[in-house]
């Protein structure tokens, strides 16, 4: 029997939502526990160059960042499942044919371990492969700029966190639908959308017709746990339909690396928390979260603005919210 301590809960969100709260501002934080949302509160956007801010509510679309990563493995889990791709097959890239980057497989860019080059790096001060990708002039074909960097290491060796293999991968699927734009967006609406009840979901295209599967999946928090809640359950949607097969869902957390600057480990285009064996977190710029803890039944969205000053605070009170459940012991 699992239980969750809402008065804690409670608490904890007032130390989140409060004015002048440490770790920084707060959106939106979502409790579900056995499928049933048992907390939600929501805070006020702030403006931003993206756009105006106001109240958010349980309807408003938020951006998703890199937590939109754990969405495109949840695409390609479904073409795996047709037999459509194959893990261990090499990636099917046709610029890299006939030269090294040939050897880079599916697996090992779902793993971050293409060996390509790429820096991650959220500041304009530095150069940057991501913002160069997001918001520069080679965003207009994110993924031919993604596949055009030079290979320095042998695929499968290093691990580097990149959006850029994101977006190969995002083209990947755009390539094996086929229909361009179109044909992604009805792929993504009809086969992960809709049967999850993610009806918010606004998926983000460049100017070649490529998904933006490393950033731009935004949808409202509740969402983001419906999505979570799919990977909880093993790849059932709330109604019981089958979605993703269960061996897709464990295949996220396959320990593939840890991060000693953030603490977490990393599987396959998801992160898990050492602290919760048997998690998985989709997490994205200014520490966003969907935490899923399969032992608790719980997943806990949690969306702000947290600088990285504020993230072990931020992280602290997660975790407190996650002890707030019982794990069925």
């Amino acid at each position: 029997m699992h239980t969750l301590d809402l008065t804690a809960v409670e608490r904890i969100a007032g130390e989140l939502f409060a004015p002048d709260a440490a770790h920084g501002v707060s959106l939106a934080l979502v409790v579900m526990q056995s499928g049933v949302v048992r907390y939600e509160r929501y805070g006020v956007q702030p403006d931003t160059i993206f756009g105006h801010g106001g109240p958010v509510t349980a309807d408003t679309v938020l951006p998703s960042w890199s937590m939109a990563k754990s969405i495109t493995h949840a695409a390609i889990g479904l073409l795996v499942a047709d037999g459509l791709l194959q893990l261990d097959a090499r990636a099917p890239v046709p610029s890299w044919k006939g030269t090294p980057k040939e050897a880079i497989t599916l697996q090992q860019l779902l793993n971050m371990r293409s060996g390509l080059q790429w820096v991650e790096e959220y500041t304009l001060d530095s150069p940057s492969d991501v913002v160069e990708m997001l918001f520069g002039e080679s965003s207009a074909d994110m993924a031919g700029f993604a596949s055009s960097r030079p290979l320095v290491h042998t695929p499968g060796e290093v691990w580097n966190y990149s959006s850029g293999t994101s977006v190969i991968l995002s083209r990947i699927i755009g390539d094996v639908v086929g229909g361009g734009q179109a044909g992604t967006e009805a792929f993504l609406s009809e086969r992960l959308f809709g049967p999850t009840g993610m009806a918010s979901v606004t998926p983000q295209f460049d100017a070649v017709g490529t998904f933006v599967g490393s950033s731009f999946a935004n949808a409202c928090a509740l969402d983001f746990a419906r999505f979570g809640e799919l990977y909880r359950t093993g790849g059932l949607a709330a109604d019981g339909t089958r979605v993703l097969p269960a061996s897709w869902t464990q295949h996220a957390g396959v320990f593939t690396a840890h991060d000693p600057d953030g603490g977490y480990d990393y599987g396959a285009h998801w992160w898990m928390w050492p602290e919760f064996p048997g998690s998985f977190a989709a997490q994205g710029y200014e520490y966003q979260r969907t935490l899923v803890v399969p032992d608790r039944e719980l997943t806990v969205v949690f969306l702000g603005k947290t600088p990285e000053d504020g993230a072990e605070i931020l992280r602290e009170r997660l975790r407190a919210v996650v002890r707030s459940a019982s794990n069925g012991a």
